[in-house]
């Protein structure tokens, strides 16, 4: 295995891209995308004085990436990376996944042409991870042509350059596949939250059913959690039809999904057992963030929806597109992850394509690894050595 050298002077270059782009009407705030264009920022970063022709690039659908712990120790060790923020950063009320792949295409466009790098590799960390096998299976094989809403958007014609590899690193199937296992069952009236069925609340103390859970509570609670989702989907299918059958310049609404982070692993570490913390997840308490402003899906849009969030009507489903890759992929698990259940690394590799794949589980480290600075090391290493081995050099 490649060892990484000692740590590097990190070197950051504020980076701006600017593409073409017309639409009906415009689903984020400031100037991107009102003019005519869409304007997406990003750092690159690099070790002080090296130089390289490969670069690693981290891309989530929503959030920026440069002050985590993954690409910084990756810099420190001597790799280039590329921290891409889509159109939608640090705010995904109204994001069209469809629109981060033509973001991610736009990046590798500019890396390839304008920097002359010769090898890309997606590593997809955490919410990333859909994103890279999603990017790349419509790199590879390029298909859509509409959003799930039915606007038109072309990434099959968007030439989008495939990647030379992929890292899947502590990363989730999907937003709608998280969401799913996530949301909470006990919700009877969207648009009253304290209306709750009890025996579906898992933070109520008045619920009969308490960990350890039955297999029949786990089969009721799931299916209750798949009702729900349908019948938010339904709505907002019903709604949409209805905004367009009226041909005004109403296009869109906004919404709130109330209470959407409860799946029972948090509270039950003998499901799906790993080394996680019980009765945490990592965003802290599971009971205050599936109320608060930052659980997932809380705030949408009709369309955000059904591209994002919606099981049967994504088009970023993780198993479904890794099926569709060829280039060597690299799946890690976190064995202590507290954010993504433990069974999505091992369903996304045994679903892809790729000959070339390999699975690896890094033993205690959790999400984000934090205070777990041996871990990061060890993964950064695994991640350098592997692609050491496929000929895909890294390191100075």
């Amino acid at each position: 295995m490649t060892t990484p050298a000692p740590a590097h002077e990190i070197h950051a270059e504020w980076v701006h891209i600017q593409y073409n782009e017309s639409a009906k009407f415009t689903e984020t705030y400031g100037f991107s995308g009102n003019q005519g264009a869409v304007n997406l920022e990003g750092l690159r970063l690099r070790p002080k004085g090296v130089e390289s022709k490969t670069l690693l690039v981290f891309m989530h659908p929503t959030s920026t990436l440069q002050l985590l712990p993954v690409p910084r120790a990756m810099v420190q060790a001597g790799a280039h990376v590329l921290c891409a923020a889509s159109r939608y950063v640090k705010n995904d009320v109204a994001l069209i996944m469809e629109k981060v792949l033509l973001d991610l295409g736009a990046y590798i466009r500019h890396a390839k042409a304008q920097w002359g790098y010769e090898k890309i590799v997606l590593v997809g960390w955490s919410g990333g991870g859909s994103l890279a096998v999603f990017y790349q299976s419509q790199a590879e094989a390029p298909s859509i042509t509409h959003t799930p809403a039915g606007d038109p958007v072309d990434v099959r014609g968007a030439g989008l350059i495939p990647a030379d590899a992929i890292v899947y690193q502590a990363a989730h199937l999907s937003r709608a596949e998280l969401l799913l296992e996530a949301i909470d069952p006990s919700v009877r009236d969207e648009l009253n939250p304290d209306d709750r069925d009890v025996e579906l609340d898992i933070y109520d103390p008045a619920n009969p059913n308490q960990p350890p859970y039955s297999p029949e509570f786990i089969a009721r609670y799931r299916s209750a959690q798949r009702a729900r989702m349908d019948r938010i989907t339904a709505w907002v299918k019903g709604t949409l039809a209805e905004l367009k059958r009226r041909d005004t310049g109403e296009m869109e609404r906004g919404f709130v999904v109330h209470r959407t982070l409860a799946d029972p692993r948090f509270v039950d570490p003998a499901l799906d057992p790993n080394d996680r913390r019980p009765n945490w997840c990592y965003m802290g308490n599971p009971e205050t963030v599936n109320t608060g402003p930052v659980g997932l899906a809380r705030f949408s849009t009709l369309r955000s929806w059904l591209s994002q969030w919606s099981t049967d009507d994504t088009h970023a489903h993780g198993a479904a597109c890794a099926a569709h890759i060829r280039v060597p992929l690299l799946a890690i698990e976190n064995s202590a992850d507290d954010a993504v259940p433990q069974p999505h690394t091992r369903r996304l590799y045994d679903a892809a394509g790729s000959k070339d794949k390999t699975f690896h589980v890094i033993q205690g480290a959790t999400h984000y690894y934090a205070g777990q600075p041996e871990l990061l090391a060890e993964a950064t290493s695994l991640i350098y050595g592997w692609l050491a081995d496929r000929g895909i050099r890294v390191l100075p």
